[in-house]
């Protein structure tokens, strides 16, 4: 069996690409509104200042698109997987770039070499994160995904939940 398809795993795959759905239509209507999401197994939090009933037509709506095969819609610019790829080659890059260092002075002068790789590795991470969600962190297919319940826990936070 696949990892990614463990049950725990592919739940939360669901869920986050339900997510990413979700944020991307709220983004939409709430374009000068901070967003953001956490996925897990059970479903998903989404954290921002929306109504509720907007919270709920926009999951709604998500899912439906996710059903008719509009997979674009789980894919989110503002994922941590993005952040991830990029800060893991950029660490990696600039590891690389001091390496056989002895001292301070040869760091230095291995800084713009760094800099360079890091900026590198930046480049290199931006269609590498996507590319992360779409064929590991997501799973832009629901299947028999379902939405239990969306209620607010806060005036900024709502609890989607999910059954598989």
């Amino acid at each position: 069996m696949n990892l990614l398809d463990a049950p725990l795993i592919s739940e939360t795959r669901r869920n986050h690409a339900l997510e990413h759905a979700t944020l991307n239509l709220l983004s939409g209507r709430f374009p000068d509104r901070p967003l953001a999401g956490h996925s897990n197994p059970t479903g998903f939090f989404l954290i921002g200042e929306v109504p509720t009933e907007y919270v709920r037509d926009a999951v709604a709506e998500a899912l439906v698109r996710l059903q008719n095969g509009e997979s674009h819609l789980a894919i989110h610019q503002g994922c941590g997987t993005n952040y991830v790829a990029s800060g893991i080659l950029a660490g990696l890059f600039a590891f690389l770039g001091m390496s056989g260092t002895k001292n301070n002075r040869e760091r230095l002068e291995r800084l713009p070499l760094v800099i360079l790789l890091s900026s590198l590795a930046f480049m290199i991470g931006q269609p590498l994160g996507p590319a992360l969600q779409n064929g590991i962190t997501t799973q832009p297919e629901p299947g028999d995904l379902s939405i239990v319940e969306v209620y607010p826990v806060s005036n900024k936070v709502h609890r989607i939940v999910t059954r598989a």
